[in-house]
């Protein structure tokens, strides 16, 4: 493996865990902001109140993106395997 080979797994690999990760987290971070100003704005102190609308909207959103997930999931396996022949090639 060429350390060319090794660098764009690398960043492919950052590139598709980023994508997988970032509308659960985004959403989670949208929720607890919209929670934390209510919070502010009530006056309510109580740190497990958005415990549970961030898992409501998680799961939500999980269960809406996980086709798309899965399909780039899917396409990044495929290509790994396609590859595989010219990442374990000995020189």
């Amino acid at each position: 493996m060429s350390e060319e080979l090794i660098l764009k797994l690398g960043q492919d690999t950052l590139k598709v865990t980023a994508l997988l990760s970032g509308p659960l987290l985004i959403s989670a971070l949208v929720v607890g902001l919209v929670v934390s100003v209510f919070q502010a704005v009530t006056q309510i102190n109580e740190a497990t109140l958005t415990f549970i609308p961030k898992m409501m909207v998680v799961g939500i959103v999980l269960v809406l993106a996980a086709p798309w997930m899965l399909d780039i999931m899917n396409q990044f396996t495929v290509q790994l395997f396609e590859n595989i022949t010219e990442m374990v090639r000995v020189k």
